[in-house]
């Protein structure tokens, strides 16, 4: 197996130990991105978990399933009030099929990385385009790692250094891309260690991952809010999330034609490019008459 499984003792205090995912400031735009994206449903989450994400869509009237390599994890979530609504299947998301198309299927902080070697992480793009609908999203939120910041000789770095939380990445393999995480969290007054292994990843390759199972790129960012994921971004900070869309049959222009297009022909571009979103979303396009009253 590709993928570790977390035991009953981590499922138990993984909320505990994840609170700063569960805050409204990091949780609301996920959802709020993650609803718009959905169009109504269905959607499916892989690597449900304890349901974060999807018991917040699920409220919002959205019809959710999820995918759950931990028994132990998905228990977690069935005890949370208005888990009754969202079917887990368990199993591994490179193979595990549910029933039914999606309109989204989401993958959501860093759990790409889960899977540590590059032929599985392939799969999971298989597999989340095997759930598509025509014009269906694909989202994925992971780090990118900078790597070339470790000087040379020092094992790792230290990404967060809090109260009660202390974190270290160690890069132990740079050819398979092949990391680990290691957490020392206070929990009710009790230190915790959690280590794992995960293999990263680099936007280029999640792209040509896509191009495999017959996706596209729609749009990539820096954060929920849209913000704009840049190089900039990337060489100023140990690390810069990616929050990217690709989608399944969908015919609209890449993102990259905008940022190669002359200034002269760009009106006439994004103007293209706005009409196969309003046709992907469906949406009438707006009537100009009724625009100038």
């Amino acid at each position: 197996m590709s993928s570790e499984v977390w035991g009953s003792e981590e499922a138990t205090r993984y909320d505990d130990s994840s609170a700063a995912m569960f805050d409204p400031t990091v949780l609301g735009p996920a959802v709020d991105f993650l609803a718009e994206m959905a169009r109504g449903g269905p959607v499916l989450e892989f690597a449900v978990g304890t349901g974060r994400v999807a018991l917040a869509l699920s409220s919002r009237g959205l019809n959710v399933s999820g995918v759950e390599l931990s028994p132990h994890m998905a228990e977690v979530l069935r005890k949370k009030p208005g888990a009754e609504a969202i079917d887990v299947a368990i199993g591994d998301m490179r193979t595990t099929r549910v029933d039914g198309k999606f309109k989204l299927v989401y993958l959501v902080w860093n759990s790409i990385m889960n899977v540590t070697n590059q032929d599985g992480q392939v799969e999971v793009f298989a597999n989340a385009a095997a759930h598509l609908d025509e014009g269906g999203y694909f989202v994925v939120e992971v780090a990118v790692h900078k790597q070339d910041r470790t000087p040379a000789g020092d094992l790792g770095q230290v990404f967060v250094m809090d109260d009660d939380h202390v974190g270290i990445d160690t890069f132990d393999d740079p050819v398979l891309q092949l990391m680990s995480s290691h957490h020392w969290t206070e929990i009710n007054g009790h230190l915790h260690r959690d280590t794992g292994r995960f293999r990263y990843v680099w936007p280029s390759e999640l792209d040509l991952m896509a191009r495999l199972a017959s996706m596209r790129l729609v749009n990539r960012w820096g954060g929920w809010q849209e913000e704009v994921f840049t190089a900039e971004r990337l060489f100023t900070r140990n690390k810069q999330r990616d929050y990217s869309q690709w989608c399944r049959g969908c015919r609209s222009p890449d993102v990259t034609v905008l940022q190669r297009c002359p200034g002269d022909l760009r009106p006439l571009v994004e103007r293209s490019v706005l009409l196969c979103r309003y046709h992907e979303l469906g949406v009438a396009w707006p009537d100009p008459k009724q625009a100038k009253g």
